[in-house]
């Protein structure tokens, strides 16, 4: 299974989902180990340290330092990871919102990381760029 590539079909047939619950980004230095019992939603490592997304509340049990305060959505179709120009027009409406967001890409679909006050106003962005797009 690869994925669709077709831009329009990607925009028109996505169904986005916000999922429940406050996310955060926690970063860890370079050489400290994660905390016993962490479960990040996901884990990426760089030159400067570890970033973590990790539940506002699993953060804060394990007294870490967090930022950007979020929701994910979910874009809800199986998008290549080869297809082009689908999150660069996801970003571009929602910055031309003035909405700041952190995507992820993920084997079968792309999650957004949106300002957790904001997040309902992005779903009513996404759910009208895909309407503009079904034929």
């Amino acid at each position: 299974m690869t994925g669709e590539t077709d831009l329009r079909t990607l925009l028109a047939s996505m169904t986005p989902e916000l999922l429940d619950g406050i996310y955060v980004f926690a970063t860890l230095a370079p050489g400290i180990p994660q905390p016993e019992g962490l479960e990040p939603l996901m884990i990426f490592r760089e030159r400067e340290g570890t970033t973590l997304i990790v539940t506002e509340a699993a953060a804060r049990a394990a007294g870490l330092a967090a930022s950007f305060r979020c929701r994910m959505i979910t874009l809800n179709i199986h998008s290549s990871l080869e297809a082009v120009g689908f999150l660069a027009a996801i970003i571009t409406r929602l910055a031309t919102a003035g909405m700041g967001v952190n995507p992820v890409s993920a084997f079968y679909h792309d999650h957004l990381f949106v300002p957790a006050e904001r997040a309902e106003e992005a779903m009513e962005l996404l759910m009208e760029l895909a309407k503009e797009n079904r034929v």
